[in-house]
């Protein structure tokens, strides 16, 4: 029992201290994610929220994401789309087709496109540079954000000249050996570090982010992740549950836990008050509600998809993922309701980070 209140109290000064020094050290965040209660937990929550409210209002931001191919070198063992799987449906978006998604989201008051693919060789710093000029030409009151994987400074320079304002490159674990066992090794958790590096020194705004409950995690991994966002200060940070594919080696792991991941987003809120913080497709495609307890934990971006319908399935980082069959404007329709329910709104704006704020 002494042990017990022990933990509580020292949970509620490790948050108190989140919340107003916003940083704790990494004994103290261990202790918070390993043991916590339910008090702990809604106490956590609040504050991650009250910051989010305080900063951004209840205003949620939404990303329209154009998965436009789903080709890739890479053969990381977690992922649906590995160079490996021959079951994997390919595919490819024209120009033109990545222009219609634009358009179509651009209707529908989306100010934010995310061009996400693979590391497709097709897709040179030649033909990116000529499809993000010409979305900015198109449409020069929107933000282009990229994650196209692992390129050089100079192609990374060439993208941002060319008009990209944002980049996503999730880091997926900050531990090396952990890396390793969830990558092949020609891929390096310092190449991936240094890509952000990158990236921030360049002027995007960097995203960042890491799987909760991937195979062979342990607490003291996702601390380094946490102490590696408060280093890296990203404008961004993705973090979702793992989520296991029928045609990797994982197949049979279990989801990432949907409360661990809840709390992670509090705490990363803590740490970052002014981040732009997604709730994930993954988190509601694990938890029906799992978008809307990520708001509610913290989260302030929701992206609903914007790629051609016919090609949703096929895009296939892992199994069962929502929202492969609504049309663009059910997508937004279905959100703003369920954004509505819990007492936020969708706005249709850039929504770029504000350092200032």
């Amino acid at each position: 029992m002494e042990e017990q209140t022990f933990c509580r109290l020292r949970n509620i000064e490790i948050i108190q201290k989140l919340n107003t020094m916003h940083t704790a050290c990494e004994s103290e965040l261990l202790q918070l994610i390993t043991n916590y209660d339910e008090k702990d937990f809604e106490y956590l929550r609040k504050c991650a929220r009250d910051t989010a409210d305080r900063i951004f209002g209840n205003k949620i931001y939404i990303r329209g994401l154009i998965e436009f191919s789903s080709i890739c070198k890479n053969d990381c063992f977690y992922c649906g789309l590995r160079r490996s799987n021959g079951n994997a449906v390919r595919y490819r978006l024209t120009k033109d087709e990545i222009l219609s998604c634009c358009q179509n989201g651009h209707e529908l008051g989306f100010r934010t496109f995310v061009l996400q693919g693979g590391e497709d060789g097709f897709f040179t710093d030649d033909v990116m540079c000529d499809i993000v000029s010409e979305i900015k030409n198109r449409f020069p009151d929107c933000a282009v954000t990229l994650s196209l994987g692992e390129r050089s400074y100079e192609s990374y320079q060439r993208l941002f000249d060319s008009g990209a304002d944002r980049y996503l490159l999730r880091h997926e674990t900050a531990d090396k050996k952990h890396y390793s066992m969830l990558h092949p090794p020609e891929m390096s958790l310092e190449n991936r570090m240094q890509c952000l590096y990158n990236l921030k020194r360049i002027g995007y705004q960097t995203g960042a982010g890491f799987m909760v409950g991937s195979p062979f995690q342990t607490p003291e991994m996702l601390v380094k992740d946490l102490k590696f966002i408060e280093k890296l200060s990203p404008e961004m940070c993705g973090i979702g549950p793992f989520v296991p594919h029928k045609d990797t080696k994982f197949k049979n792991e279990n989801h990432g836990d949907v409360s661990l991941v809840l709390m992670l987003l509090s705490i990363i809120r803590l740490l970052k008050p002014n981040i732009l913080l997604p709730a994930t497709t993954a988190l509601g495609t694990v938890d029906p509600l799992g978008r809307e307890k990520g708001i509610l934990h913290g989260a302030n971006v929701v992206m609903p998809n914007l790629s051609p319908v016919k090609h949703r399935k096929d895009y296939s980082l892992y199994d069962n993922k929502i929202c492969t069959g609504d049309e663009a404007a059910q997508c937004i329709g279905c959100l703003a309701d369920r954004m509505k329910k819990i007492g936020c709104e969708i706005v249709t704006d850039r929504g770029d980070y504000k350092a200032d704020i």
